[in-house]
């Protein structure tokens, strides 16, 4: 599964001035490290793709940090450490696995051991993670990172995203998981038939220059290109680029087409 597996962690591959494409399986990673001539000197962010074989599923996390790039690196590894059991689990049916897949992840983020190790760290980081298993889309969000769906069936009505960017609430030395009752985000939403682009992005994307991905139109717009994935996220970035980004902007994304399963399938129909 090498091919379809990919970590990337911005510390150490921080790809300033100059944006990095990557793909694993049907996924691809953005990664601009940020504008140096602008002031940028660090790169705290991270994600990790994994697909399955045949096209089963696909998810991907990704982590922006801050005060340090620790709580993205403990991240990193607490969900490479589980990958057996997460690949265990999306074998299974949708209507088994992301129920199950949610009550792992909290297992995860709230055992004494992470807790512990979330003490010890320098900063925090919001935390993005995206399943899509048969015709759904799962996400589980932890901060302002953001996540897309974009078809044109949606956007008629003005829907482009999955989550809502939330301050003040990370994983790590200031850990959300610390607290009486933890604040964090989830849902599902089931796919419509045709192309669906499903793209996650950290902040550095919407927090550049004039700020034009703060429009969705515009995302949608760029991403609705004839050109490859490949081809649309370097232009994502490279308007990050242009508009003097600091930060730096992290981007992964996939496209699925779900009609198939429609057909030979009992999902529920749209």
């Amino acid at each position: 599964m090498t091919n379809r597996a990919l970590r990337w962690f911005g510390h150490t591959h921080p790809h300033f001035d100059q944006p990095h494409i990557e793909r694993a399986g049907p996924l691809v990673l953005g990664c601009y490290g940020g504008t140096t001539a602008a002031g940028a000197d660090k790169n705290e962010d991270g994600a990790l793709l994994w697909s399955g074989a045949n096209n089963a599923w696909e998810l991907a996390l990704i982590c922006d940090a801050h005060h340090s790039a620790e709580s993205t690196a403990m991240l990193l590894d607490i969900f490479s450490g589980a990958f057996e059991e997460i690949q265990q689990l999306l074998e299974h049916p949708a209507a088994h696995a992301l129920p199950e897949l949610e009550r792992l992840v909290e297992q995860l983020l709230r055992a004494p051991a992470t807790r512990e190790r979330c003490r010890q760290v320098r900063g925090e980081a919001s935390c993005l993670l995206v399943v899509r298993r048969e015709a759904y889309v799962w996400w589980w969000s932890i901060g302002d990172c953001v996540a897309y769906l974009l078809h044109p069936i949606l956007t008629q009505f003005g829907q482009y995203g999955l989550n809502q960017r939330v301050f003040y609430q990370w994983i790590g030395h200031v850990n959300t998981f610390d607290r009486g009752v933890a604040c964090r985000s989830s849902g599902v939403q089931l796919l419509q038939p045709g192309p669906n682009i499903i793209l996650l992005a950290t902040d550095g994307l919407l927090e550049c220059g004039t700020e034009p991905f703060t429009n969705p139109q515009f995302l949608y717009a760029l991403f609705s290109a004839p050109e490859s994935l490949e081809q649309r996220i370097e232009l994502a970035l490279n308007v990050v680029k242009n508009e003097q980004g600091r930060d730096s902007a992290t981007i992964v994304a996939w496209e699925f087409n779900p009609t198939a399963l429609y057909e030979r399938s009992a999902t529920p129909q749209p």
